[in-house]
């Protein structure tokens, strides 16, 4: 069985550096291939110029990591997956949102199906997967019932995702926590 870990983390905590930092550890070794699936859609300006940062930040810290635009078929990009070739998933935040919040139209009718053939595509993967999250479930709840909706449907994601993983990690101020496994 592939090795997969979830990063879990609060704004700005360090959980995708993290990921990078797996992904430059498996790309050292000969003959490994790694894909970073990214998850987020540019809504306004201040988000297309965070995404055009992120990738630049990335090309520069880990310049053999691919990346794919990945907003909704991230259960299909999971089946890419090979021995030696390691997916990361940035973010699975992003990819529920975009699931139960999209930017234009309305939330997909089989938003659950959705995540269900997530979590068998995680369990059916061939290769290792890293998966980034954000953990919003600490923070005062959501005056919404939109928002308290997706608070619990991203916290019960993680509990099926984390099952699924060998290692947990949680990242606090730049700084890995391990929850499950060691590394």
């Amino acid at each position: 069985m592939p090795l997969h870990e979830l990063i879990l983390g609060g704004a700005r905590s360090g959980k995708s550096r993290c990921a990078e930092a797996r992904a430059a550890a498996w790309l050292a070794q000969p003959g490994q291939r790694a894909t970073l699936l990214a998850t987020a859609e540019a809504g306004d300006d201040e988000m297309r110029a965070r995404i055009a940062q992120h990738r630049a930040d990335r090309a520069a810290r880990v310049p053999r990591l691919c990346t794919r635009e990945e907003p909704l078929a991230l259960p299909e990009a999971l089946e890419s997956a090979t021995p030696e070739h390691l997916l990361v998933v940035d973010c699975l935040t992003l990819w529920l949102t975009n699931l139960h919040l999209p930017l234009h139209g309305t939330p997909l009718a089989d938003a659950q199906a959705r995540e269900h053939a997530l979590l068998a595509a995680l369990a059916a993967a061939r290769g290792p997967v890293v998966l980034v999250s954000n953990e919003i479930g600490l923070g005062v709840m959501p005056v919404s019932r939109e928002a308290r909706q997706f608070v619990d449907a991203l916290g019960r994601l993680h509990q099926r995702v984390a099952a699924q993983c060998a290692r947990v990690t949680l990242m606090v101020a730049g700084i890995e926590v391990p929850v499950q496994g060691a590394r």
